[in-house]
């Protein structure tokens, strides 16, 4: 009798790991976008793909609004103006200044945004794994993301979250459910430039953490 093959050996060999490697180290919060359009095909492509994300009993509740008409795409903008102005009050002196400097978003050039929302009343799953810890629901939105963000840079795409925002007026301005939670903006586009290190890293923003400043044992 044959011995059953091992998926792992086959398909996921040293190669394929240090591909993998590369593409996580590679993966970028842009903000720099060009114009150029994305194929709508390669992004319900990617969507589709992250839709395979793991999700808290199955449930699968992210849910996907691509903002294409400019009035939203102004309403979204003139959000982050007045949430950036209001974060901008929380800093003092030269962080301040290097505040101002920084490039936070890429909403006026990026070709493509996307609203990513959680279904927090999704029927999907029938609340396995929520009664004890109902923010499940949302982790699974991200771990969706993430794996879009991954797919993205495989084709050559760069995405950026923009978390400064309005999240109450999200909803509204993109006339979504009640029940919708708004997780996360996404720009996605082809980057302009390309960097290894993050870029709040590289203008000396924040410095990356050792892991032995994260990782502890008991």
């Amino acid at each position: 009798m044959s011995e059953t093959p091992d998926p792992s050996s086959q398909m996921f060999d040293a190669a394929f790991r240090t591909a993998f490697r590369d593409l996580v180290l590679w993966r970028r919060d842009v903000r720099r976008f060009r114009r150029d359009a994305v194929d709508p095909a390669l992004i319900q492509s990617l969507l589709e793909l992250a839709s395979h994300a793991p999700s808290v009993g199955h449930c699968q509740p992210w849910r996907f609004v691509l903002v294409e008409s400019a009035e939203c795409r102004e309403a979204v903008r003139s959000s982050f103006v007045r949430a950036n102005a209001k974060a901008l009050e929380c800093y003092e002196g030269e962080q301040r200044a290097q505040y101002v400097r920084l490039k936070l978003e890429g909403l006026q050039d990026a070709p493509v945004h996307l609203a990513v929302f959680a279904d927090e009343t999704t029927e999907a799953g029938s609340g396995l794994g929520r009664q004890t810890m109902p923010q499940t629901l949302q982790y699974s939105v991200v771990a969706a993301i993430q794996t879009l963000w991954l797919a993205a840079r495989a084709e050559g795409l760069g995405l950026g979250w923009v978390s400064i925002l309005e999240p109450k007026h999200l909803g509204r301005i993109l006339e979504v459910p009640e029940t919708w939670t708004f997780i996360a903006y996404l720009c996605i586009g082809r980057p302009v430039e390309e960097h290894l290190d993050p870029e709040l890293e590289r203008h000396h923003w924040q410095e990356r953490l050792g892991a032995e400043r994260l990782i502890f044992t008991r």
